[in-house]
């Protein structure tokens, strides 16, 4: 599809923003909203199929910019290589919709573990199997550092400077890194980060950072010019850095969630061209 609204080119729906909708009402809402792209979630692909998801996306002339989330790689022993397992099959069905991102959101101390070195360690090793597999699928595994508040849940890698240590050992092919603005907008090293990352930037997301935050942390994250964060200046920095990509919007929000899908789309449509465009 083609939208009508050049400005909008380069947006893109990440599926959680609007967490009600199947994969096909999904669809059919960026059809409508004229936005050209959309970040789709394992699990509601998982309820119809690649094969019927990747064939929603395609009839409506849209592209997948995203395949949201592999991952959680921090485990040992069987629980280790269940993992390892999961992440193929995530890469596989990465290939299936025809996107080359996967999104690794690379996991926390196992229960009762306080060996965080050890964890990322366990990530190294992971990613390194991983990613010849996905690189001969032509997926890129993007490694997404996430605010140091999850840290101990669900990613030991808290900084773009981290994830791009890892993802530096690898073919760019294979291996890039995840720009989100919620977990990296505090960062004072985040420009340079940003500029070093250059080419291994496999996606760029943006929601805002809400205070105070509710009980759920994960549930923290803002329409764009709720919170705290300024957008122009990434967009800037990651186009500088040789970012060409899709713009996702990601948000967690319970109010967001519960707001009419269609007006949701509306709202971020406008917030995305006064904020993260022109600032």
């Amino acid at each position: 599809m083609t939208t009508s609204d050049p400005r909008l080119a380069t947006l893109s729906l990440n599926q959680m923003t609007t967490r009600s909708w199947s994969v096909p009402e999904a669809v059919a809402g960026c059809v409508r909203a004229g936005i050209p792209a959309i970040g789709l979630w394992r699990e509601p692909v998982a309820e119809i199929g690649v094969a019927a998801a990747a064939k929603a996306v395609a009839d409506a002339g849209l592209r997948v910019s995203s395949l949201c989330r592999g991952g959680f790689l921090t485990a040992s022993g069987d629980a280790g290589r269940a993992a390892l397992d999961d992440n193929r099959r995530a890469i596989d069905e990465a290939a299936g919709l025809g996107t080359d991102c996967l999104v690794l959101v690379v996991g926390g101390l196992p229960g009762g573990s306080r060996d965080l070195p050890g964890a990322r360690q366990r990530v190294a090793d992971a990613v390194a199997e991983l990613a010849p597999y996905a690189g001969e699928r032509g997926v890129r595994l993007a490694l997404e550092p996430l605010h140091p508040m999850y840290c101990a849940d669900r990613a030991v890698l808290s900084t773009l400077g981290q994830a791009l240590d890892l993802a530096e050992r690898f073919p760019v092919e294979q291996v890039g890194v995840v720009v989100d603005t919620f977990h990296i907008w505090w960062d004072p090293d985040v420009w340079a980060q940003i500029a070093r990352a250059g080419a291994r930037i496999a996606s760029f997301q943006v929601c805002d950072f809400l205070t105070p935050l509710p009980a759920d942390v994960l549930l923290g994250r803002g329409m764009m010019g709720d919170g705290h964060i300024e957008f122009a200046p990434f967009r800037r920095a990651v186009e500088a850095a040789g970012y060409t990509g899709d713009t996702e919007v990601e948000i967690f929000n319970a109010d967001v969630w519960a707001t009419d899908p269609d007006q949701v789309l509306a709202t971020m449509k406008q917030r995305y061209v006064d904020l993260v465009l022109e600032g």
